[in-house]
């Protein structure tokens, strides 16, 4: 067949019209296609930053609401919903967002949103409005795997020649900022920033030497400095700040308590490398673990370190909440990141977190004995070892003549004191009173009541009281004055508090005690007893046994026990269960509907196999599918070395806070810690100190400050002010006062005359004499309403709350505090006796070994030159001026000559350099 040819070019336009349609299509589909929107990068910060005040979770404007999935796109109080999927121009959000009416347009009476951001809403709209999940609330993944060296170090021109994983992502971020890694520190340098960063203390004489003549590598170097003692201190600190330990009870009275031992739990555990996992368990609930040790019952002081209140006419009840309600907020900051405070009063206003579920996990903590007593129990009591045998024998005892279990329930109220019931719980007075709203005095012939207590069949009850009169009588009834006799003894004088057994009726079930004092003899209404609290403990078994009269003696021996006691957390047991109900707009006295323990829906899930109080609670927190706790002790860990967090708002993940700058290194560093280093803390910190990123240098150059004046993407090494304690333990180590005695009560050195104006208590600052003088600021007794003044300079914290992130200042006070408080002047003294020694004909062969000895660094001409100068116009004043020789330098047991003394006041110099109070 022959084609026409007019017909064939016909052809030939139709198949090239189909081919260019073809290619069209298909180009469209492969560049034209719109790139989706992410909810979570892109459209929850327009909507946080613009929407969400008025439409969240305190406000609902309109019905409408951007905070949950179900409410953004529910029907609105107009019966529409306010953003239809697939149609932005159908959607009332946009036409609100577009309108020119300044009474419809949003957001209302405020600036409105940019063109392009309108623009991503409408795209978002049209794409579904797919609603995401926060970056934080994603599980953490298993990171893609690098093909790389994994050690770091830097080639002859100082550039990174081999890299381990956290210089990847690093470098990747500088390369797109057009940025790259500084030249590596200079060696000593280092080291004594990485002994400042894992020891809090300058590296020791030994290991400079062992390092200078390469008898160890860096590497080795940063292994001793993880395995010394002094490790523990270091970070001791820092976390003492996030459970907010303090030496006083705080509020108006903030008399002392004895809280050191949890102090040194936390050393301890810092020191073994106790995995974090373990940490966090044993400190929320370490005493619902099975038999806890005593190390795991003293761990839970992280949440007794909440301020108490005896203030007398306070509400012990409310006291017992504020506590509870802190505990919710500082467990949520510390291990999640999140600011969980605000829900305590409505919905979180910009995470997805319910009212209700602030209370559903506050019912995790409501159920602790604590309830806000003067004397804080329950208390964890640390019995010698002498006394834990004789213990023993009680126990054995008991186990051979009642069961094992009644050993058990012994052995427990020996050692913390619980149940019990607090004599505040008395109601329904006559002639009585709460003696300043905390303890129950009943006139010579007076009454009241003690409700709702199960004496669980005991034959026995345990009365903690005193007296100031003779002759009086007790009698206890069940149910009120015409009641079944339970009880009745005599009550005469006390010296002091005592525990007493009293012989008890048995009765079973919640029943109501009649306390009732006679006193025939006495008119006046005098107080016959003040009483402290009341336990049911069953009598001894074997009366009628040999032996029995030693093992009563040491029973009552121990009751009576007056030695260390520490705030523990222990559980209410089933009978005295309490419930928890919502606060109505955060008013403890509001109650709202009953709630159960439970976790935020938003995080990971519930296991039906965990226990459903604290114990479970850790657990959740711990368990690996938890996206918050890993990244968040990450991001704590990387600011305390780098001077800022990886998410710089340390106290906040949520949708408010800063992006992560580098987003895969830190869910790398978040797999890493809780699957190949098992929670240790030690590997984590040595994989950051052994990396090239930070080996850097730390110098700065006008055009890198000008480029990344934050070092958010980490072109320099880390250089920052060094904290309150390492700043007077750094002067303390280089002038050989230092002490190194570890753990005990907290020691109160030198400060200024009347700092401690303390009201109600008699308490005052008695300076600790030889050693405890200098030891590590970890050990200085912090009183909450006056912290040491040093301290309090140096931006330390009072600790009345959890604190994430201390300030940096810079302020003349500072430089005032170190030139001029007597405890540098004593270093500076001793500082500037080692530098004599080194010539006495040579003054700046002292000047360049002191400079030397503090920054590990040669000094320049012109320091020398500078510091010889002041030491030479020091000395001429000294000479001309005897009587000055003891004004300024007025050491104890020291005399002092015009040389020492000139010599001082360079050392004195020396220890204010900017260098020496700045890691390196």
């Amino acid at each position: 067949m022959v084609i026409h040819p007019k017909k064939m070019n016909n052809l030939k336009i139709a198949g090239f019209l189909t081919l260019a349609i073809i290619i069209t299509i298909a180009g469209f589909m492969i560049f034209g296609q719109e790139k989706e929107v992410d909810f979570s990068t892109q459209i929850k910060p327009i909507l946080n930053k613009n929407c969400i005040s008025c439409h969240g979770g305190v406000k609902k404007s309109g019905g409408f609401s951007v905070l949950f999935e179900e409410e953004a796109f529910a029907n609105t109080q107009s019966g529409h919903p306010a953003i239809i999927p697939g149609d932005p121009n159908g959607s009332e959000m946009i036409r609100r967002l577009t309108s020119n009416d300044p009474e419809v347009r949003m957001p209302y009476e405020r600036t409105p949103l940019s063109p392009e951001e309108i623009d991503l809403l409408k795209t978002w709209i049209k794409q579904g409005a797919k609603w995401g999940e926060h970056w934080a609330y994603d599980p953490v993944q298993a990171p893609e795997t690098i093909t790389q060296k994994t050690s770091a170090g830097f080639s002859p021109d100082n550039n990174p020649t081999s890299t381990n994983t956290i210089d990847f992502y690093v470098g990747q971020k500088l390369e797109e900022h057009e940025l790259a890694f500084s030249k590596e520190e200079q060696p000593l340098k280092l080291l004594r920033r990485a002994a400042l960063d894992i020891t809090g203390l300058p590296p020791t004489a030994e290991l400079v030497d062992q390092f200078t003549s390469q008898e160890i590598s860096y590497e080795q170097a940063v292994d001793k400095l993880l395995s010394a003692p002094t490790f523990g201190e270091k970070w001791a600190t820092w976390w003492l700040d996030l459970a907010r330990y303090a030496d006083t009870k705080g509020y108006e009275r903030d008399v002392s308590r004895t809280m050191w031992p949890y102090r040194d739990y936390v050393i301890r555990a810092f020191n073994d490398d106790k995995p974090f996992d373990e940490f966090t368990i044993e400190q929320l609930a370490g005493d619902l673990l099975p038999n806890p040790t005593e190390d795991q019952l003293a761990a839970t002081a992280f949440h007794r370190n909440t301020m108490n209140n005896d203030e007398g006419g306070t509400n012990d009840e409310e006291f017992r909440v504020a506590a509870v309600l802190d505990r919710v907020g500082t467990t949520y900051e510390v291990w999640q990141s999140t600011t969980m405070a605000c829900v305590q009063c409505h919905s979180h206003p910009y995470d997805p977190i319910r009212h209700e579920e602030f209370y559903e996990s506050a019912a995790f903590f409501n159920n602790s004995r604590d309830e806000d007593t003067h004397d804080e129990e329950p208390r964890l009591r640390f019995y010698s070892p002498e006394e834990k045998s004789e213990i023993e024998s009680v126990l054995s005892w008991v186990k051979e003549n009642e069961s094992s279990k009644a050993a058990t329930e012994r052995k427990n109220f020996l050692t913390y004191l619980e149940p019990k019931y607090p004599s505040h719980n008395a109601v329904d007075f006559d002639n009585a009173e709460l003696i300043d709203t905390k303890w129950l005095g009943i006139q010579a012939n007076g009454s009241a009541y003690l409700r709702k207590v199960d004496t669980r069949g005991s034959d026995q009850m345990l009365m903690y009281y005193g007296s100031g009169l003779d002759g009086s009588k007790m009698t206890i009834r069940n149910g009120g004055p015409t009641g079944e006799i339970l009880a009745e003894f005599p009550i005469n004088k006390t010296k002091g508090d005592i525990t007493r057994a009293i012989p008890l009726k048995p009765v079973t079930g919640l029943i109501d005690l009649y306390l009732e004092v006679e006193n025939t003899r006495v008119t006046s209404d005098q107080n016959a007893a003040k009483f402290v609290w009341f336990a049911f403990v069953p009598s001894l078994a074997g009366k009628d046994k040999p032996g029995f009269k030693d093992v009563q003696n040491t029973w009552e021996t121990a009751l009576n026990f007056r030695g260390t006691r520490l705030p523990i957390l222990i559980e209410n047991p089933s009978y005295m269960a309490r419930e928890t109900h919502v606060f109505e707009r955060g008013n403890w006295m509001t109650l709202g509907e009953k709630v159960n323990p439970e976790t935020p829906k938003i995080l990971n899930n519930w296991n039906p196999e965990w226990p459903s109080n604290r114990l479970g609670f850790a657990y959740w927190l711990m368990d690996k599918e938890n996206p918050l706790t890993s990244r968040t002790l990450v991001n704590r860990v990387w600011d305390q070395l780098f001077g800022r967090g990886i998410v710089s708002s340390l106290e906040d993940m949520g949708t408010q806070s800063d992006p992560p700058s580098h987003p895969e290194l830190l869910d790398y560093l978040a797999w890493k810690t809780m699957n190949d280093y098992d929670w240790s803390m030690k590997s984590l910190i040595r994989e950051i100190v052994t990396s090239a990123t930070y080996r850097q240098s730390s110098a700065l150059s006008a055009e890198l400050f000008k480029l990344d004046p934050q070092n958010k993407w980490y072109a320099r090494g880390p250089r920052f002010r060094l904290n309150a304690e390492q700043v007077r333990d750094q002067a303390l180590a280089v002038s050989g006062l230092l002490s190194d005695k570890m753990y005990g009560p907290g020691v109160k050195p030198h400060q200024p005359e009347g700092i401690w104006q303390t009201v109600y208590n008699g308490e005052s600052w008695n300076e600790s004499m030889g050693e405890d003088a200098h030891r590590r600021g970890i050990y200085t007794f912090l009183k909450r309403t006056s912290p040491y003044p040093s301290f309090i300079s140096f931006d330390a914290a009072s600790r009345e709350v959890c604190l994430s992130r201390r300030i940096v200042t810079n302020t003349p006070l500072q430089a005032l505090v170190t030139l001029n408080d007597p405890v540098y002047l004593e270093a500076a003294y001793y500082l500037a006796e080692d530098m004599v020694k080194q010539d006495a004909d040579k003054p700046e062969k002292g000047i360049a070994y002191g400079y030397e000895k503090l920054v590990l660094n040669p000094i320049t001409e012109v320091k020398l030159e500078t510091l010889s100068t002041l030491y030479e116009e020091a000395l001429a004043e000294y000479k001309s001026d005897p009587e000055s020789l003891v004004a300024f330098f007025d050491i104890k047991d020291k005399s002092t000559n015009p040389e020492q003394a000139a010599m001082s006041v360079v050392a004195n110099a020396l220890l204010n350099m900017d260098e020496f109070l700045t890691k390196p």
